[in-house]
């Protein structure tokens, strides 16, 4: 009601969105909430999304309402994420000590923010900046500006979208597709992990875009079946990407070190993470 009568006063709808983890694990209902946000913000509608409290299982809800943020931005292929907290940004020590200032601009390949960072929590949610930075780092590598700024500030997003206020920006990568951006965010529902020897993994990571060939594959841990999410890993079980497998594990494992036979997972299927590029 709130939100109805504030969106009102300029002349503008709004609707309720509720959504759980399970949503985004299922590639139909991604498709479905998908085609919901395009015909809501067609129409000039402003959803609100939130969790679903009333059906989500703990061990399955969102870390905080920035990981729904990401997963909903890279849904839609937005522009930019901008996410509000009680400091200007990603300092470069604690935010208390007068030597820290504000980092600016952050290069998407950046993984190491935990040497920086203080492990105090926001009073807005269950993440803390740690959990902040690793999504928007996560968001920034599938091609979308992230932006994180101080909501206390009066006329903040209009401050921040003509530059005029000192805030933390993750530079974003190029862009992929929508396909590659879902399986992105599935791999806490990976089925199976596939271990390539370093062949492959140069193959994956190189400049050529290249399908996972059961020629460089070692080991296949766990079952799956065709169509479920797999994790690959080189041979140190460091993660190279997750992909959709076009078989299932048993046909896998026999077909393992062999030539000439068909992709377990082809490039258009291939979610490769970014840092291996």
């Amino acid at each position: 009601h709130n939100y109805s009568t504030l969106f009102e006063a300029h002349g503008l709808i709004c609707s309720q969105v509720l959504v759980t983890k399970e949503d985004f694990r299922d590639r139909l209902h991604y498709r479905n909430m998908l085609n919901c946000f395009d015909i809501l913000l067609q129409h000039d509608i402003i959803p609100v999304v939130n969790e679903n409290d009333v059906i989500s299982v703990t061990e399955l809800m969102f870390t905080d309402n920035d990981e729904l943020a990401g997963l909903i931005a890279s849904m839609i292929n937005a522009d930019a994420l901008i996410i509000l907290t009680n400091v200007d940004g990603l300092y470069s020590g604690d935010p208390a000590d007068s030597k820290s200032v504000v980092i600016e601009e952050v290069d998407p390949s950046k993984k190491d923010f935990a040497s920086i960072i203080s492990t105090k929590k926001s009073n807005f949610g269950r993440g803390g900046m740690l959990t902040k930075c690793y999504m928007a780092s996560k968001i920034a590598q599938l091609g979308i500006a992230v932006h994180i700024g101080n909501g206390t500030r009066e006329n903040i997003l209009r401050q921040m979208i003509a530059g005029k206020v000192i805030h933390t920006r993750f530079l974003p990568f190029k862009g992929v597709s929508g396909r590659k951006r879902w399986i992105a965010h599935t791999d806490k529902y990976s089925k199976g992990i596939v271990q390539v020897n370093n062949g492959a993994k140069q193959a994956l990571t190189g400049l050529k875009a290249s399908s996972l060939l059961p020629v460089g594959i070692t080991v296949i841990k766990g079952e799956f079946k065709r169509k479920d999410i797999i994790k690959i890993v080189d041979e140190d079980e460091k993660i190279i990407g997750l992909g959709i497998a076009e078989y299932n594990s048993e046909k896998a494992v026999e077909l393992i070190g062999q030539k000439n036979q068909k992709p377990l997972v082809h490039y258009d299927y291939l979610y490769l993470e970014q840092e291996n590029h």
